[in-house]
């Protein structure tokens, strides 16, 4: 009865340590310049809107181009981030600039 209860708190520690493994492998941002732009073009197609490192100290959020991750007034936006292969064309939520306005 003992080996059984030593057996099952050292499966609940191994699981444990699994998820506290996950967790910080999830809070790790992501950076465009380790990944190909297919990669990372398909990174936010997957999750809709991403954090993602851009530079050493740069990161921002990216969005798809055809979706509602974006705050009214603001919209997709077209920027160019670098990436593995290049350049690498994505969305961020940026306000339009009214020309009509002026």
């Amino acid at each position: 009865m003992r080996t059984l209860s030593i057996a099952r708190l050292a499966g609940n520690l191994s699981s444990a340590a699994t998820l506290l493994c996950a967790a910080s492998t999830a809070d790790a941002r992501p950076d465009t310049r380790a990944m190909t732009c297919a990669e990372t073009q398909a990174w936010i197609k997957r999750d809709h809107a991403v954090v993602l490192t851009t530079g050493p100290e740069t990161y921002d959020r990216f969005v798809r181009q055809f979706g509602n991750e974006c705050d009214w007034p603001e919209g997709p936006i077209s920027t160019i981030v670098p990436a593995k292969d290049g350049q690498c064309r994505v969305y961020r939520c940026e306000e339009p600039v009214d020309l009509l306005d002026r």
